[in-house]
C-alpha cells in the first residue's frame, strides 16, 4: 500500500495537492495550525492512496514524500 507523507512545518497551504488528487484523499488539516501559521496538507483514507504522486509533483515547496 503506498504512503504519504507531508512535512507540515513546511506546507504553506497553497491547496495545489488537493486540486490534483484522483482519489480526492488530500485535504486541509483545518484543526491545525502550523509554525509558520498556516493549515497543512494530509491524506484521509491513506488505504485509498493508488500512489501516483501527483501530490507530490505539484507540490512547490518538496513537501509531499510518496513511497510505493
Amino acid at each position: 500500500m503506498p504512503k504519504v507523507t507531508f512535512l507540515e512545518e513546511r506546507c504553506k497551504g497553497c491547496k495545489l495537492c488537493t486540486t490534483v488528487c484522483p482519489k480526492n484523499i488530500v485535504t486541509m488539516k483545518t484543526e491545525k495550525i502550523n509554525s509558520k501559521g498556516f493549515h497543512p496538507a494530509g491524506v484521509i483514507e491513506m488505504e485509498k492512496c493508488i500512489g501516483c504522486a501527483f501530490c507530490a509533483t505539484i507540490c512547490p515547496d518538496c513537501v509531499i514524500e510518496v513511497e510505493k
